[in-house]
């Protein structure tokens, strides 16, 4: 569980969270998803209870990322959506965590080294501070876009 907090979940607390767990388990089943929040609240220096993001966000994303395949899944489609790409045509991608950030930026940046493609946004676009505020599942969202180079290129 440590590993997986850590990995996909970016959490700082992930062997104190992932050894609280431990030992409630060894008492108990963990039943709802209330209970984990209680046992990483629990887990967690009070000063990090008072940041800004929730702090079960990270290992329910890291749990979700896990079970899902996400990341894996994002390797393999990536690759697969551009090989489809005519010439001239759009990639364009909306990632909303820095794992799959990175993964589209690294798949961007050599496809381009292979002179496939050209990126159309050096940096991602992120929602305005408006859009954020109507709509806060957009706050982490990352948006890169690529054009399709001609074969002869």
């Amino acid at each position: 569980m440590e590993k997986i907090f850590r990995e996909y979940g970016e959490e700082r607390f992930s062997r104190r969270i992932a050894n609280r767990i431990g030992k409630v388990r060894r008492g108990r089943r963990i039943e709802t998803t209330g209970q984990l929040v209680q046992i990483i609240k629990q887990s967690i220096p009070a000063a990090a209870l008072r940041q800004k993001l929730h702090p079960a966000t990270r290992v329910f994303q890291a749990l979700r990322i896990f079970v899902n395949q996400e990341l894996s899944n994002l390797r393999i489609t990536l690759p697969q959506a551009f090989k489809i790409l005519k010439p001239g045509g759009k990639m364009i991608v909306i990632s909303f965590h820095s794992l799959e950030d990175r993964l589209v930026k690294g798949f961007l940046r050599d496809e381009k080294a292979k002179k496939e493609l050209s990126i159309l946004t050096p940096k991602p676009v992120r929602p305005s501070a408006d859009e954020a505020r109507d709509n806060p599942a957009s706050r982490s969202a990352r948006l890169r876009a690529a054009v399709k180079l001609a074969a002869n290129n």
